[in-house]
């Protein structure tokens, strides 16, 4: 660990600039009445679908959805109404450390428990091999929702952080990875990332033939970190609707609008807001298949910190520059390198130079990008790659926040608000 004294003898005693609170704005389409929206759309599914009696599994999983808690309830409560007997069960392949507690606590932490949703919450690691790929890979299935009568699918269909392809973090991958659980996560991450444009929905589709799936309820946010769609997807035509959700929901994905970074500062990172920490459609950095993920030009990258409900799985911090001893000590090495060494992804796991203060790494990460003529640094602050609306810019970007039609200027430029210990508060959430 580097303290102040010692930066400034590597060269970073440069000034930070003074930052300007900014407002960008991307499309807001959302849903006016969730449990109305998924109320009618079960009611609609039980006229020509027996329910009644039947003993449902619902999946759900450890990325942080808007409203998840009310989701849940609300699809549970209609699964109910029409005389279901529905019970959740985690579906996050190795998240929570890849134990049970573990991925019961991920729920608790989003509000879904016994309690809340008026459901059992039955997490168990264990699973059954329902079938078998044509290159011989075993398809896994958590073993409670094997033997239910049938399967409802709770997912946000959402770019993935580590490959391309026409079904990516959504639907597919909840049957694939998420039911598959530890075991099944780890079968088929052997086959590396390059094969996952292919290999999950060959291995969704393998398993809708085989489970009794009920239906699935997709869920499409803004970049708001709102509800754009909630959509209950009938198991015939699931994958190619899927297809098309994922389209609609790249095309709703915040981004960063400046034109090129020097220094982008990330408040916080974690499995909550994306799989990779920090989604490399963001920041353009990817632990795997770097060149498919086009984004903002960003020099260096500073992280300050973990997110609460990330429970100390750092997975993505190899991908910054610097970050802060204050960090390193919240990391959970147990469910960090859990996570890392299932998806086969150990760059991500990787702890990049860690200094005393949040004023020290940034200062490091500036001086960094000066040339041999000092110049005005562009410095890019977020709170994490979900609350993209309201950032931070330094005063380099001032002109061109002014003639960006997507951009507004809320104030004017102020310094860095450091405490004693050179530590920043976070910037507030979006909502």
């Amino acid at each position: 660990m580097f303290n102040v004294e010692r930066v400034r003898l590597a060269g970073a005693d440069v000034p930070l600039p003074r930052m300007l609170p900014v407002e960008q704005r991307f499309a807001a389409s959302s849903v006016e009445d969730l449990e109305g929206t998924i109320r009618a759309q079960v009611a609609e599914h039980a006229r020509t679908h027996q329910l009644g009696g039947k003993r449902i599994a619902v999946t759900v999983g450890s990325r942080g959805i808007a409203q998840l808690d009310r989701i849940v309830i609300a699809l549970v409560g209609a699964l109910a109404e029409h005389g279901a007997k529905p019970f959740v069960i985690p579906a996050m392949g190795s998240h929570g450390g890849g134990t049970a507690d573990g991925q019961r606590q991920v729920l608790a932490e989003y509000g879904v428990t016994e309690e809340t949703v008026g459901a059992p919450v039955i997490a168990s690691m264990e699973t059954v091999v329902v079938t078998e790929l044509p290159d011989g890979t075993p398809v896994h299935c958590d073993a409670e929702a094997a033997q239910a009568d049938s399967i409802v699918v709770l997912g946000r269909v959402k770019p993935h952080t580590d490959f391309r392809g026409s079904h990516e973090s959504g639907l597919a991958k909840m049957i694939a990875i998420g039911l598959g659980k530890h075991e099944g996560a780890a079968t088929l991450h052997r086959h590396g990332f390059e094969k996952f444009d292919t290999l999950i929905p060959e291995t969704a589709a393998a398993a809708l033939a085989v489970l009794p799936f009920e239906f699935a309820l997709a869920v499409v946010e803004n970049a708001y970190e709102d509800l754009a769609r909630l959509e209950l997807v009938p198991t015939e035509g699931l994958l190619e609707r899927e297809a098309e959700l994922l389209a609609e929901a790249k095309s709703l994905m915040p981004k960063l609008l400046m034109s090129d970074i020097d220094v982008l500062v990330v408040d916080e990172i974690g499995k909550d807001i994306s799989g990779a920490g920090m989604d490399p459609n963001i920041t353009g950095r990817a632990p795997v298949n770097a060149d498919k993920f086009r984004a903002t030009p960003v020099k260096r990258i500073v992280v300050l910190g973990l997110t609460e409900h990330t429970n100390g799985n750092a997975c993505g911090l190899g991908l910054a520059d610097f970050t802060t001893q204050g960090c390193v000590d919240q990391i959970e090495f147990g469910s960090f390198y859990t996570n890392s060494l299932t998806s086969g992804v150990p760059d991500g796991a990787r702890i990049p130079m860690a200094l005393a203060s949040d004023r020290d790494a940034i200062t490091a990460a500036v001086a960094l990008t000066q040339g041999p003529r000092p110049r005005a640094p562009k410095v890019v602050r977020i709170r994490n790659t979900l609350s993209m609306p309201r950032v931070e810019v330094s005063e380099a970007y001032a002109q061109e926040v002014a003639e960006h039609p997507d951009m507004t200027a809320l104030g004017e430029a102020r310094p860095w608000e450091f405490d004693d210990t050179g530590r920043l508060p976070k910037l507030p959430p979006v909502h």
